[in-house]
């Protein structure tokens, strides 16, 4: 199997504007994220950027760049940007790896990967991870996902679903990394965005509401903190000490 991570680096996030060079242990969390990227085994990483600061920190710790326009609405729209400058075939799979994951696990990048090289009858592939802890079932900033017997994908909500008081072992996290096929994302970037995924804010839902199947899979390690406002830096930056002393 071969594929290819694409990291789309926007810099104007609402949450956290300039997160993605903001400053972990010394290193801009977008350096993180590829270095974690560069550990799996995708034959290219790339990062697609919008601003020529994150450009040129990239630059200096040795990434592969793709300058793309800064009026894309998704990663996913930046990422086609990307695979027709690159020319790449319609069998190439596609990983999303998100930049605000800079724990992000190598194994989560071959997993999704290999998930829908697998599934052949899946146009997306991504990942779960168990809810335990009852205020990250009701944050908002935490993304719920249920699935079908065979692994597909119902729906996805920022709301605690499915409804109950509290979690129990219904209630999983969707993990924000994604492998596509070319049709797949093709299709997606043919849109605009729909309804569900404006008032969810999550683009996965236009996937769906396009009539493209999502393989979900329990993640074989668990998923780290991610960074989403700037109170998040100093916890992935304990994280990542008490990480560092286990090894």
């Amino acid at each position: 199997m071969t594929y290819k991570v694409v990291i789309p680096a926007r810099f104007d996030s609402i949450r956290f504007p300039g997160k993605v060079i903001a400053k972990i242990n010394e290193k801009p969390m977008i350096q993180h994220v590829y270095e974690r990227a560069c550990e799996s085994d995708a034959e290219e990483v790339i990062i697609a950027v919008d601003n020529r600061e994150v450009e040129a920190d990239a630059k200096k710790f040795g990434a592969d760049t793709e300058y793309t326009g800064s009026s894309h609405g998704s990663g996913t729209d930046r990422i086609r940007e990307v695979l027709e400058n690159r020319g790449w075939s319609d069998d190439t799979i596609i990983v999303n790896v998100q930049v605000d994951s800079p724990l992000i696990s190598p194994v989560s990048i071959n997993q999704v990967a290999s998930l829908l090289e697998r599934n052949k009858d899946f146009d997306v592939a991504t990942l779960a991870t168990r809810i335990t802890k009852t205020e990250d079932f009701y944050n908002s900033n935490i993304v719920k996902v249920i699935w079908d017997a065979r692994g597909k994908a119902l729906y996805f909500s920022r709301a605690p679903i499915p409804a109950q008081d509290g979690y129990d072992v219904w209630a999983w996290r969707h993990l924000g990394i994604y492998g596509y096929t070319v049709d797949a994302i093709r299709t997606m970037t043919s849109c605009t965005p729909v309804v569900l995924e404006r008032l969810e804010r999550l683009e996965q839902l236009r996937a769906m509401y396009m009539g493209l199947s999502i393989r979900v899979a329990i993640a074989k390690e668990p998923h780290e903190f991610d960074v989403d406002v700037p109170e998040d830096v100093k916890i992935v930056e304990e994280l990542m000490i008490e990480i560092a002393s286990d090894r």
